[in-house]
């Protein structure tokens, strides 16, 4: 088994989804796992949870957008023990073209996805080379890579996240610390679930497989699929790799069309 004993991990956006699944495998890998979200409604929960497996959480209410509450968490964090790992997946989407696509979508598009990853790196990056090195991982998209219809917005956020892995990875390869990210397609969460029952309502069970069937392999991934391959990249064992992007698509971008 893949350890992580003895790791921080800060993990964006680890309340809900790709970030709770992230979060709860992390923590039974033995790290110490520190939460950053915005929305902490489950938190509790969420915390006697991955208590019960025997692991250590804590959750800390935060907008990512925000570089000064960014920084005092990230303080909070370091002062009690040297972060080791970054996972920034706390991300919002959007559905729209260009002419779909107004002022106040790109702004909050841009705050969260690329700014608050912006943010979250810049108030770590120095703990973790105090540290002697450690592991930055970005959630990007397949969207960072190729044109997906009526996500715009959400296209150029991803664009932005998937550079500045590589730019990150280039910068402080020297310093120790490894800058990864994943590219998802579809993963079956409860944004997708919301997204389903508030467009399609009356038609969920027929849009989901659609939806499902959009990937060549025929079914959307589980945010544990997610989680496995984020633990993989944050572990020892990928001490070799850095600057690199993992889709994980079920052939999405190679097989697609």
């Amino acid at each position: 088994m893949i350890s992580l004993k003895n790791k921080v991990s800060v993990i964006t956006g680890g309340c809900s989804g790709i970030g709770k699944a992230i979060a709860t495998k992390f923590a039974a890998a033995g790290s110490q796992v520190h939460i950053l979200d915005k929305n902490v409604d489950n938190a509790l929960f969420l915390v006697n949870e991955i208590a019960d497996t025997g692991g250590k959480v804590e959750i800390h209410q935060c907008d990512v957008s925000i570089q000064k509450d960014v920084i005092k968490v990230m303080q909070k964090i370091s002062v009690l023990h040297p972060i080791d790992i970054l996972v920034n997946n706390a991300g919002i989407s959007h559905v729209g073209n260009l002419e779909n696509t107004s002022e106040e979508n790109m702004d909050l598009l841009y705050s969260v996805n690329i700014k608050g990853v912006y943010n979250c790196m810049y108030a770590a990056i120095g703990e973790i080379v105090k540290n002697g090195g450690g592991v930055i991982l970005n959630m990007a998209s397949v969207a960072s890579s190729i044109g997906i219809s009526d996500r715009f917005a959400y296209s150029m956020t991803k664009g932005a996240v998937l550079t500045m892995t590589y730019s990150v990875a280039k910068d402080y390869v020297d310093k120790g610390i490894r800058c990864n990210c994943i590219s998802p397609a579809r993963i079956h969460t409860p944004f997708v679930e919301g997204f389903i029952k508030k467009n399609y309502p009356g038609k969920e069970k027929e849009m989901f497989e659609a939806l499902s069937a959009t990937q060549p392999i025929g079914r959307m991934g589980e945010p544990e699929e997610v989680a496995s391959l984020a633990l993989f990249l944050c572990s020892d064992e990928a001490s070799f790799i850095t600057g690199t992007d993992y889709p994980l698509d079920g052939g999405f971008i190679k097989l697609h069309g």
